[in-house]
C-alpha cells in the first residue's frame, strides 16, 4: 500500500506512473457481461486496438500568445474552409508523441518553432476521438506570409480582436479564453492559482484506459483516503475506455461496478495525468487518462463492492491531493458526446 502513495506523487508531479504491470480491473469484456443481461449488444469488439487515424483519432490543437498578448491564428488553405481562420491545429501521425505533433503542426501552419509548456484542457468524443489543447512558448522561426502559402495554410497572424476574423468554427473560443487566463496567472495579473504545468507523460499503452484518484474523508478523524482495487496486487482502479461510448458513460459503468447501483454523490474535478507515448508506430496508439474525483459523502457511509478498498493517506499528500479539488487546480476534461 505504501507503493501507492509514491505513485500519486508521481502522478502529482506530472511524471509517469510506474507500475510494472498495466492493470484493468474493467475491461471491455467486463463492461458487455454487464449489460448482456439488458440485451445490449457489444458496441465495439472486446479486442479493440486504438490505431492512429484508423481506430482512434488524436488532435492537436496550440493557443499561443506573444508579449502583446495576441493569439496565434493561421488562414486556412484547405478547399471546404480556404480563407477561413483557426488555431495552428491537425491530427496527429503514427510515431509522434503529443508534444511533438503540437510542433509539427504549429511549424508547418505558422512558420514558427513551438514548444509545449502544458496541457490546457482535454476534450473527448465517443471515446476514439481526442483533442489536446496545449499551450506553450515560440522559440524561433518565421512567421508564415502570404508568399509562403501551401497546402497546410495560406498564412499565419498574431490576432488581438477575434471578432474581425472569418472564423473556420467558434470552437475555439472558450480554449483561447482559457489560453488568455493562464497567462494572465504566469504574468502575475490574475490572483487565483492554478495547476503547475503538466505536459503528456511518456509512457506507452496499448490500450484506452481510465485511472481514478478517488478522494473520500474519514469522519471519524478527518482524513483523505484514496479507493485501492485489490482485485490482483494493489492498484489505483482502471478501467477500459469503451471506443463507442462518452467517457463519463464508460465511468459511471466503473463506478457501478465499484459501489453498486448506489454510486455516492460525487464529483469528477479533472485531470491529474495524462499518459501517451506513440513509439513504436502503430504498436502503442493507446494513452491513459488519470482523473481525479471526490465523494461528497463521509467514508463511514459508502458501501464498496469485493476487491476495493479505502487507503488513508498519509497527512502530507492527503493535504496535497486536498488542494487539486479546487477550480483550475486540475486539466479539464470536456467530454462532448
Amino acid at each position: 500500500m505504501d507503493g501507492i502513495q509514491e505513485q500519486l506523487r508521481l502522478l502529482m508531479d506530472g511524471r509517469p506512473y510506474e507500475e510494472q504491470h498495466d492493470f484493468c480491473d474493467f475491461s471491455l469484456a467486463d463492461q458487455y457481461e454487464a449489460v448482456a443481461a439488458k440485451g445490449v449488444a457489444p458496441a465495439a469488439p472486446v479486442d479493440f486496438e486504438p490505431r492512429v487515424q484508423k481506430s482512434i483519432v488524436y488532435i492537436v490543437a496550440a493557443v499561443i500568445f506573444n508579449e502583446n498578448g495576441e493569439v496565434l491564428m493561421m488562414q486556412e488553405a484547405k478547399s471546404s474552409c480556404a480563407g477561413q481562420w483557426y488555431l495552428p491545429a491537425g491530427k496527429m501521425e503514427a510515431g509522434e508523441d503529443i508534444t511533438e505533433a503540437a510542433a509539427r503542426e504549429v511549424l508547418e501552419e505558422t512558420g514558427l518553432e513551438f514548444q509545449c509548456t502544458t496541457l490546457l484542457l482535454v476534450e473527448s468524443a465517443s471515446g476514439s476521438w481526442y483533442r489536446f489543447v496545449v499551450t506553450g512558448t515560440v522559440t524561433g522561426g518565421r512567421l508564415k506570409t502570404p508568399a509562403d502559402a501551401d497546402s497546410e495554410s495560406l498564412q499565419a497572424k498574431w490576432v488581438d480582436d477575434l471578432s474581425i476574423m472569418s472564423l473556420r468554427c467558434n470552437d475555439i473560443l472558450p480554449h483561447i479564453e482559457r489560453g488568455k487566463l493562464y497567462n494572465s496567472m504566469l504574468t502575475r495579473s490574475l490572483p487565483e492559482p492554478w495547476h503547475a504545468p503538466l505536459l503528456p507523460a511518456l509512457r506507452p499503452h496499448n490500450k484506452l484506459l481510465l485511472r481514478t484518484v478517488i478522494l473520500i474523508r474519514k469522519k471519524t478523524n478527518n482524513r483523505m483516503n484514496v479507493l485501492v482495487s485489490e482485485k490482483t496486487e494493489a492498484h489505483l482502479p482502471v478501467c477500459d475506455i469503451n471506443p463507442m461510448r462518452s467517457i463519463h458513460s464508460t465511468l459511471k459503468k466503473f463506478l457501478t461496478e465499484i459501489f453498486g447501483a448506489d454510486i455516492p454523490q460525487h464529483k469528477l474535478h479533472g485531470i491529474l495525468s495524462l499518459e501517451h507515448s506513440g513509439r513504436p508506430a502503430n504498436s502503442n496508439d493507446g494513452s491513459c487518462i488519470t482523473v481525479l474525483i471526490s465523494v461528497k459523502i463521509p467514508l463511514e457511509s459508502v458501501c464498496l463492492i469485493d476487491k476495493y478498498a479505502w487507503l488513508e493517506l498519509e497527512r502530507g499528500l492527503g493535504d496535497l491531493i486536498l488542494n487539486r479539488l479546487a477550480k483550475n487546480m486540475t486539466v479539464p476534461l470536456v467530454v462532448i458526446r
